[in-house]
């Protein structure tokens, strides 16, 4: 038999879909655990039986007993929950169209093109450990795996560049440029040690004295979210609300963060936030979901979350998870149907959870 087509749901209105999805997730009990990204739209996040940011989700999906794995997040992170699970687990995306800007910025063949040109200049076997975010693709993970590399979250960047120091003197850090510059940065790492690779040029742009003096080499990588937040919208806040508290995920700029009394993951932001103070007001620079989420959850306590940027902007690919396509994902598992599984090839999941599994050994 064929799987339902998605087509009709898209026509369904959000509270139908609802519905279908709670009647869905009873029947299917528990062969079945939702995993919600912090950054998810409400409507989606309601179904979640947990949240959290990608590694920690994925590591409590691999931790239950469920027979599928559906991830509301985007493609990176179901292909952690396919590495991180049991062979009898299968991880399923809602919508393939999830993806990630910022994981798409850095893929395979620009990386090892990168490693290529490196070693013109010296050899990266012997100099360069590869450290790729967890906002990646798989092959990348593996091809840190390949390469005595890692990967690191943003909760645990120090202590995985600390370690990746320990094994070579310079570091090749994709894709995010701003997560691998704040935390080298207040590792004690001079920004005149951190150079920019740009993918699109020659040799990455840099001169050979370049790459041999740096401490740290940065792919030109960002988030498209937390780029869109300015030192001067700190500013701006701070004159009407001289006492607000502002808080950074560190995705965002160096400007921002230096201007930032807090910076750290979103369940660093999260925790800061909901242990704060009663009637405090806080900037926060992360995804549009979350901080009105977090708005709405503390406001009995008279806390006022507010949005860094005037301009609303929330993360476009996980936002392509809605209920409609979550109601389609179920439904058909409880006709026999699986879709949207995502099945990593298992010689790039056996590299890929080497990096893994060196970021987990070093972790806190």
């Amino acid at each position: 038999m064929n799987a339902v087509a998605i087509q009709p749901y898209a026509l369904l209105e959000d509270e139908e879909c609802r519905q279908r999805i709670l009647a869905a997730k009873e029947k299917l009990g528990d062969r079945l655990v939702i995993l919600g990204h912090h950054y998810q739209r409400d409507e989606v996040f309601e179904h979640a039986d947990f949240s959290g940011d990608s590694l920690k989700l994925s590591r409590q999906a691999a931790q239950s007993n469920a027979e599928y794995i559906v991830f509301c997040g985007v493609h990176f992170m179901a292909e952690v929950a396919d590495i991180l699970s049991r062979p009898d687990q299968i991880s399923i995306i809602p919508d393939m169209a999830a993806g990630c800007s910022m994981a798409d910025m850095a893929d395979l063949a620009k990386v090892e093109k990168a490693w290529r040109e490196l070693s013109e200049v010296l050899d990266p076997e012997e100099n360069i450990t590869p450290v790729t975010y967890i906002n990646s693709a798989a092959d990348l993970k593996a091809f840190c795996g390949r390469h005595d590399g890692i990967v690191c979250t943003s909760t645990n960047a120090r202590h995985v560049l600390d370690w990746a120091f320990g094994q070579k003197e310079k570091v090749l850090f994709f894709p995010d440029q701003h997560l691998g510059r704040n935390t080298g940065f207040n590792m004690g790492i001079a920004l005149e040690d951190m150079v920019i690779w740009d993918y699109d040029q020659p040799m990455g742009g840099l001169t050979a004295d370049a790459i041999k003096n740096a401490k740290m080499i940065l792919w030109k990588g960002f988030c498209s979210v937390h780029q869109m937040f300015k030192p001067e919208q700190i500013d701006n806040f701070l004159e009407k609300y001289p006492e607000a508290k502002i808080i950074a995920h560190p995705e965002s700029s160096f400007e921002v963060c230096q201007k930032a009394e807090y910076v750290g993951s979103t369940e660093y932001i999260i925790n800061t936030i909901a242990n704060a103070e009663p009637n405090t007001r806080w900037l926060v620079a992360t995804e549009l979901n979350l901080v009105n989420r977090l708005n709405d959850q503390f406001k009995s306590q008279g806390k006022h979350v507010h949005f860094m940027s005037p301009t609303v902007c929330m993360c476009s690919t996980m936002f392509r998870i809605d209920p409609q396509h979550l109601a389609w994902t179920l439904e058909n598992l409880v006709d026999g149907h699986v879709v949207n599984q995502i099945s990593v090839p298992a010689d790039v999941a056996e590299q890929a959870k080497a990096a893994l599994d060196r970021m987990l050994e070093v972790s806190p």
